[in-house]
C-alpha cells in the first residue's frame, strides 16, 4: 500500500480535496452514512465531480452562463443526502455499488440485457430545464431515461397514461387521504 497512488481527481473537484496519508478525503462532500460500506469516499467524490462537470457542460451549452462546477457539486451532494439512497421519483433503493461499473464494450455485446442490470444505477436528474439555479434529484437510470427532459407534471402525466392504458386506476394521494378520512369518520 505504500506505493499506492491516489487516482487523479478531476481538476474541477481537486480544490475541495485534501490528501491525508495516501487517501483523498473531502472536507466538504463527506460520504453520506447510508453509503458507508457500499462506496468509498474517493469513488463517491469522483462520481460527484464527473456528474457535476457533465451537467455544467450541458447547461452552458443550453445557455446557462451561471452554471458553475462548485455550485453543481454542492447541489448534487445535497440531493444525494436528501434522497437517503432512494430514487426520488419511485422510492426504490438505488444500487450505489454500480457507480463506475458501466462498461461500453460489455454494453455493446450484451445490449438490452446488460443495460437492464443498471436500472437502479444512481443518476442525476435536473428538476428544471437546466437554465436556472442548480436543482437536482437522484434517481435510477431507468427512471431518468423514462423522464428525460420532462418536468414533473408532464412526467407524471405520462406515467398515469401508461398505467391507465394498461387497465390501472390512478387515484392521486390527496384523493386517497380524503377517502381514508371519510372512511375513518364513518
Amino acid at each position: 500500500m505504500a506505493n499506492r497512488k491516489i487516482p487523479k481527481l478531476d481538476s474541477v473537484a481537486y480544490d475541495v480535496v485534501k490528501k491525508y496519508a495516501e487517501t483523498a478525503v473531502s472536507k466538504k462532500y463527506a460520504l453520506p452514512a447510508f453509503l458507508d460500506g457500499t462506496v468509498n469516499q474517493a469513488a463517491y467524490q469522483r462520481w460527484l465531480a464527473h456528474k457535476a462537470q457533465a451537467h455544467v457542460k450541458r447547461d452552458r451549452k443550453r445557455g446557462n452562463a451561471a452554471a458553475i462546477g462548485e455550485t453543481y457539486r454542492v447541489a448534487i451532494h445535497a440531493a444525494v443526502a436528501a434522497g437517503g439512497g432512494r430514487d426520488a421519483y419511485t422510492g426504490e433503493l438505488l444500487d450505489w455499488s454500480l457507480l463506475s461499473r458501466y462498461d461500453n464494450v460489455e454494453s455493446a455485446e450484451g445490449g438490452r440485457t446488460y443495460k437492464h442490470g443498471f436500472a437502479r444505477l444512481p443518476t442525476v436528474d435536473h428538476v428544471g430545464d437546466g437554465l436556472g439555479p442548480a436543482d437536482f434529484k437522484i434517481c435510477g437510470w431507468r427512471v431518468n431515461a423514462a423522464k428525460h427532459d420532462l418536468d414533473i407534471p408532464a412526467f407524471l402525466g405520462v406515467c398515469r397514461a401508461v398505467l391507465e392504458h394498461h387497465g390501472f386506476t390512478v387515484i392521486p394521494q390527496v384523493a386517497r387521504a380524503t377517502d381514508t378520512a371519510t372512511l375513518e369518520a364513518a
